[in-house]
This record gives C-alpha cells, structure tokens and sequence, in this order.
C-alpha cells in the first residue's frame, strides 16, 4: 500500500430527534479535514456525489476550495454519476480544476449507483435513456467526456472567426486543457466485467465500495479477482502506462478509550454483508475495527488491500473535523506503516506498471 486517503459521503441533515449539521457545516468540515490531513501526510482526499440527497452533490466547487487551502494531497471523487452531467461543461470544469490544483486531481467517474429520485437524470434535462438504470446514457456521456479531456475538436470555428484565429471550419477542442488530466481519470467499477471495460479503456480503476456479484467468496478476494482481470485487460488491449488502483474500507484503530466507547465492534460489522442493489445480489465489505495489531493483520490479509496501491478510508464526516482528524492520524500512526506506507511529502503517487 503506497498511499492512503479518506472518502467522505458528505452526509447532512437531522436524524430523527438528534441534531445534525447543515450544508454549510458538511463542506467546511470537508475542507478542514482537507487541510488537517495533508497536514498528516495522508495522500488523497475523496468524496462521493449524490444527487437528490442530503449529501454532497457538485464537487467541483468544494475541490477547488480544498485545492486553495492544501499544498500535497490528492484531491478527487468517488464517483461522479455521469448520468447527469453535460459532458463538455463537466471537461471544462475539470481541466481548470486539475490546473488549479497543479495535477492533484483524481476524478474519479461512472454509471453512479441508485439514488433517491427516479430517473432524476431527466430533471436534469437529459433523456433518451432505453436502460432503467441509465446506464447507455452514462457510457455514451463518458466517452465524449473522454474524448474532450483528451483534446479532441468538439466544435468547428465560425465562419467570421469571431474572439478566435483558427480558420474557419477548423477543430476547436474544449478549453481550457490540462494536458495530463486524462492520466488522472479513474472509472468506478462495481463488477469483474466493469473493470476489464476500464482496462481495455486504458483508466485508472477504483473499485466500489459494494460489488454487484454475491458467489460466496469474501468482498476482499472478489476484489483482488476484479483487480487482477483489470490488469490483464489492460495489458491486452496494449496500453503502456502505469494505472492506479483504489479500494475502499472502513476501518476504525483503537488505541484509547474514546476509541472503544465510539467503534468498539457491534454485532454483525466484523464480517461481509450479501444485499439486493439494482436488484442484483452484492457483497457489502465489512468494518475494520480493533488494536492496531489486530488491523495489520486483517488488513494484510485483505488480498485486494494488498493488491491496490491506494486504500480509501471512509469517515463519519458528520462527526466533525477534530473526530475525523483522530481517525486519520491513528491510522496513519499506528497501521499505515506496517503495510508499506509512507507519509506523503511530494504529491500523487504513481501507478503500477502491469
């Protein structure tokens, strides 16, 4: 494991009968935790987008005020849903963040899994999808996005050359560009077949946080089979670049007693769950909590852990920056090392080569 980071869902609102924070609170805490864990030397900060949802929603503005405020750490998504976004704008948006951030953008993109609203892609305004789950809108949105990050032409100039010196009919491709930001792309993937598309694609991988196939075998071994198929697509389609793989866990290190009264182990949460997604069986992984000890060796044990080069840890993030910040630095202090880690001192790391 050579870098680390966290993975905010950026949850908000008042359960029943218990205070919570609001909006406003969710996105500061989410750049104070920023801005403590490059402090830390923690790699990546991540967060998810939902739409509909008391959650986070549109990340580019909090990433960019992350990016202002912090100096080495990765800064990315885990995932935006391609379903309601407008291809260009999103190709846009990203290259000027990714310039703003220096290169420390990972966006991390994919179909997005359900959310609250019923086909809420069409508020959003984009129709046209034959798949209930939206998934041809999705990919087809993808590779124009793709092929505008790359430069590709998108447009043609005018005829009157108007606030431009191309000659007219010539290709005009998305500005502004961020030459590496397509080496910064990572495809959520949610399944063995989902991932070999991400290789034969030529993107980094981050594998989900669920996988959409239940056959028994633990979350971890799915995931290094995901990972490994991976590899091998991405070889085979003769790609030669160095790709980065994530996963994701939530583990909570022990080490003093504010630790075992929060995330002392409860019933059920040492082990994988098996639920219905998209009315499809999945493999939910399971928590990670106890003595430093205990995670290493769990976690060594972890074949996708230990076949990734960057573990995503998933905060509570509505329990406040200084909580957050604990969870990080303990981790960081007392597992991290053991697994190969380093603290971050000069910016992402790179891929593997397969």
């Amino acid at each position: 494991m050579r870098a680390f980071g966290f993975l905010s869902f950026g949850h908000y609102g008042s359960a029943v009968g218990a205070p919570g924070v609001d909006a406003r609170q969710m996105l500061h805490d989410a750049v104070d935790i920023s801005v403590g864990a490059d402090e830390l030397g923690v790699n990546g900060a991540y967060f998810r987008v939902h739409h509909f949802a008391r959650q986070s929603a549109s990340p580019m503005p909090l990433l960019a005020a992350a990016a202002a405020r912090t100096e080495r750490i990765e800064l990315g998504t885990g995932v935006i849903d391609m379903r309601y976004e407008n291809p260009l704008y999103l190709a846009e948006e990203a290259a000027a963040l990714d310039l703003l951030a220096d290169g420390r953008v990972a966006l991390g993109v994919s179909r997005g899994s359900p959310e609250p609203a019923d086909r809420g892609w069409e508020a959003f305004g984009y129709h046209g999808s034959t798949d209930p789950r939206g998934a041809d809108l999705a990919r087809e949105k993808f590779e124009l996005f793709l092929r505008a990050v790359r430069g590709e032409p998108m447009a043609r100039a005018a005829e009157n050359g108007y606030m431009s010196s191309a000659a007219p009919g010539a290709g005009l491709r998305i500005e502004p560009h961020s030459p590496d930001l397509a080496d910064h792309i990572w495809w959520g993937a949610g399944s063995r077949e989902s991932a070999e598309n991400v290789g034969r694609t030529g993107l980094n991988l981050m594998s989900s946080t669920l996988l959409t196939e239940a056959t028994g075998e633990s979350f971890g071994d799915l995931q290094a089979e995901q990972i490994d198929r991976f590899r091998a697509a991405y070889r085979e389609a003769g790609h030669t670049g160095r790709p980065r793989v994530s996963v994701s866990r939530s583990v909570f290190p022990i080490v003093d007693e504010q630790d075992r009264m929060l995330f002392g182990m409860r019933p059920g949460e040492g082990a994988d769950q098996i639920g219905i997604i998209d009315g499809m069986r999945s493999t939910f992984g399971r928590t990670f909590t106890g003595e430093p000890d205990q995670l290493i060796e769990q976690l060594r044990a972890d074949a996708a852990v230990q076949s990734a080069d960057t573990l995503m840890l998933t905060i509570p993030s509505q329990a406040g920056v200084d909580l957050n910040l604990h969870i990080l630095e303990s981790f960081a202090q007392h597992v991290a090392p053991a697994l190969g880690w380093k603290p971050n001192t000069e910016g992402p790391v790179e891929g593997d080569p397969v």
